[in-house]
């Protein structure tokens, strides 16, 4: 039988969701879609149009949505800000809930959000639906199939041209730290999962240039160190005149024992080691091209459907609630080390929030 659910947000990203994410899965049974909410009415035409609902089920109202369509679990699509209010609604009406990133605006809100599911027993993911994508789940296979030898480093690149007021989106040109918030929070979380271990530090500069239209910082460099001892280099920027890796089309370069794994622009090829030699002089473009694995669903519709076999009692997602504080905690170790010009342990400053958060929750 079908999971009922209700989606929370349908303008902005939640456009997407409605066209493309939730579609793929209503089509195979495994969801139907009971419901839509969001503030904008205008923004509701999404859910009617891609979901085909009636306008009596579209509402603007979250509280009427949930307290007049009983369903199994609710989607979180609004900015970070309003997370934490969206999942009280849900909780308080025993939902399960897969909401998009980051769990919340700040690492205390994210820590209370966390405690509050499992307080209620119920189950909550987040898409990271970069970490799920093609190219970049390709090249993890790639790295944890051993064939490679062993990871040394990892060089990260994500530049896009969003300088103007609202090309991002109006909301992230008026938050504090909109880089890390909203771009690095995919970027730090699935270059720690290729590097196969918790992060234990993090060093940041984040700056906004005199051209970039925002309130907060935009631009980013971030050096982590893994638990296992493996180094992460990121570039982060928004304001850039020439976006030469933007969404989807992020450089990584991965530096293994045996071989030089290049992703570029949803391209991944190798430069491996040859035999009897210590290394080989090589450019980019010029590699062994590494085919990108198939499959039916990538990002968020594939999560939608991780996210249904876990309610049928399967595994946990890799991205449940808990599990995801890390990705929430690289960012604002992130930013805490950028603001005091030093590095910042990471599991550190999680436990401490945390315990801190238990103990006012108590």
């Amino acid at each position: 039988m079908a999971y009922r659910v209700i989606q929370i947000g349908t303008g902005g990203f939640g456009a997407c969701w409605c066209e493309w994410f939730l579609p793929a899965n209503v089509r195979e049974g495994l969801i139907e879609v009971v419901a839509a909410v969001d503030i904008n009415p205008d923004n509701l035409a999404h859910a009617r149009k891609h979901l085909n609902l009636p306008a009596e089920r579209c509402y603007t109202d979250v509280r009427r949505a949930l307290d007049e369509n009983p369903a199994d679990f609710c989607t979180i699509v609004v900015p970070p800000a309003h997370h934490e209010t969206m999942a009280a609604h849900a909780l308080a009406h025993d939902l399960h809930i897969l909401s998009e990133k980051p769990i919340a605006d700040t690492l205390e809100a994210s820590c209370r959000i966390v405690e509050k599911v499992k307080r209620a027993g119920k189950k909550m993911a987040v898409t990271m639906s970069h970490r799920f994508d093609q190219d970049k789940t390709t090249l993890r296979e790639e790295l944890r199939s051993g064939r490679h030898g062993e990871l040394d480093y990892i060089v990260s690149r994500f530049t896009c041209p969003c300088r103007a007021f609202a090309s991002w989106g109006k909301f992230r040109h008026e938050i504090p730290d909109p880089l890390m918030v909203e771009g690095a929070v995919h970027h730090l979380d699935l270059l720690a999962d290729m590097g196969g271990a918790l992060c234990e530090e993090i060093y940041a500069q984040t700056w906004n240039p005199r051209w970039g239209e925002y309130a907060g910082d935009s631009q980013g460099l971030v050096t982590m160190r893994l638990a296992n001892g493996k180094r992460i280099f990121y570039e982060g920027a928004k304001t850039n005149t020439a976006g030469l890796n933007c969404w989807g089309n992020e450089y990584i370069r991965a530096e293994c024992e045996k071989a030089t794994l290049i992703l570029d622009t949803r391209r991944l090829e190798k430069f491996a080691l040859p035999a009897g030699k210590s290394g080989v002089s090589a450019r980019e473009g010029h590699g062994e091209t590494i085919p990108l694995l198939e499959q039916p669903k990538w990002q968020n519709a594939w999560l939608v459907e991780q996210f249904v076999k876990w309610l049928d009692g399967g595994p946990a997602m890799e991205t449940n609630v808990e599990a995801n504080l890390q990705s929430v905690a690289l960012i604002f170790a992130a930013i805490e080390s950028s603001r005091t010009g030093m590095p910042v342990k990471v599991q550190e400053l999680l436990r401490r929030v945390w315990d801190q958060v238990k103990r006012e929750m108590a």
